[in-house]
């Protein structure tokens, strides 16, 4: 006979006394070493120090030849050591009192993370592809806006020519600059400073009003910088006041450049949804982006106020509203092109663009004997719930959801 094989097991090093054997080979047939004359022995010449143990779990496969030779058995078997417990890890660091814990998620990873939220909650790209699957009409010689498959048949155009078609709107395609209007305001580099004059009105950026908000509330842009105090000012009159002395500050330490918060989708790239699921998803995210936007923008106007003229759409974020004559509304040349500021509410700030509500997204358009019974909503809800979102509960009021509305013209006039 050829000499015996080598023998491979499987043997595990919290159950090594309860080793199963194969038939044939009984406990007087097998023998092994305790762990101090194993490593004496040294079975696996490629185990050559104990460095090779340090990892943290995972199995180490040894072959082994029997010290008794065994009859009848040819399957090889392997040795495998098994660690369940990390080995050579450092004790955590001991912090005196005088010296201040470690955040658990870094600043940088909170700041990046933050970011990331700023840029997702502004859902305009959301909104570029939802106009994808819903469409969104827009009057070429009015402001008049639909989302439906048609547009509306109501006489209400008061742009150019009206009269000779008899109100009529002349609907095609809609942006998203038709559905979430832009509304610009002069960009201040220090909010307290003096107003801006008249000959300076092309000299100073405007950028959205939500923008210029957000930074005088402290947000950074690097595009837009702004000048922030470090201690409070002192007044000496209603429009007088002197800096406090920031020369016993210590200097600011320049911050890393940030990277942009908005990044906006060119329109050639934006992607429709592919299936019904992601339809309902971007139309949820994008509901909630709006209504987070209102509620942010809300509670920012009640600690930096806002203008707005009583005469037009003219948005300025500051304590008192600018100079510049270019105010074109009724009788602006008594006023000599100047803006008659007030207080702004938040329409003012974001305009929510009211469009008429469809019973039924995938249901007949609508009728122009019928228009009293039809409610509306904001153009960005309306698009949302058309691609399958909730109805929030503030706008179901003007959306008339509990009405119903009749089959036939003969119905609608037995309506008391």
């Amino acid at each position: 006979m050829s000499a015996s094989p080598s023998i491979r097991c499987w043997v595990d090093c919290n159950s090594i006394n309860h080793l199963s054997l194969p038939p044939g080979i009984g406990p007087s047939m097998l023998s092994y070493h305790s762990r101090a004359d194993f490593v004496k022995l040294n079975l696996c010449p490629g185990l050559s120090s104990l460095s090779s143990l340090e990892r943290s779990s995972g199995e180490l496969k040894l072959q082994s030849k029997p010290i008794v030779p065994l009859r009848n058995f040819h399957q090889p078997c392997a040795l495998v050591v098994r660690c369940d417990h990390p080995q050579n890890e450092d004790l955590p660091r001991y912090y005196s009192k005088k010296e201040k814990k470690p955040f658990p998620v870094p600043i940088v990873e909170l700041r990046r993370a933050a970011r990331e939220r700023f840029k997702k909650s502004r859902g305009l790209n959301n909104l570029k592809k939802l106009l994808k699957v819903v469409k969104v009409h827009a009057c070429g010689f009015c402001n008049e806006i639909h989302v439906g498959s048609v547009g509306h048949p109501f006489k209400s155009c008061r742009g150019h020519r009206a009269s000779i078609r008899n109100g009529l709107h002349q609907w095609t395609y809609a942006t998203v600059d038709d559905v979430v209007l832009p509304v610009d305001a002069y960009h201040l580099y220090d909010r307290l400073g003096k107003r801006i004059r008249h000959d300076e009105r092309f000299s100073i950026p405007r950028i959205p009003a939500v923008v210029e908000l957000s930074i005088q509330a402290g947000v950074d842009v690097p595009e837009y910088p702004t000048k922030r105090r470090r201690k409070p000012i002192i007044w000496i009159g209603k429009s007088e006041f002197v800096d406090a002395d920031e020369s016993e500050l210590p200097d600011p330490v320049p911050e890393v450049p940030l990277k942009p918060l908005l990044t906006e989708i060119p329109d050639p790239e934006v992607v429709a949804p592919c299936d019904e699921d992601e339809i309902i998803r971007l139309a949820v995210e994008t509901l909630e982006a709006w209504e987070q936007m209102r509620r942010g923008a809300k509670k920012l106007m009640r600690m930096y106020p806002v203008r707005v003229c009583g005469y037009c759409p003219e948005v300025h974020v500051g304590p008192s509203g600018h100079k510049a004559q270019n105010c074109g509304a009724h009788k602006h040349q008594q006023r000599n092109g100047q803006h008659g500021w007030q207080a702004a509410v938040l329409d003012d700030l974001i305009p929510p663009r009211y469009v008429w509500h469809l019973p039924e997204a995938k249901g007949p358009p609508l009728r122009r004997e019928l228009r009293s019974f039809y409610g509306q909503a904001p153009a960005v809800v309306e698009i949302c719930v058309q691609a399958g979102a909730a109805v929030p509960d503030q706008y179901k009021p003007t959306m008339r959801l509990d009405i119903g509305i009749p089959t036939s013209l003969r119905e609608a006039e037995m309506v008391v």
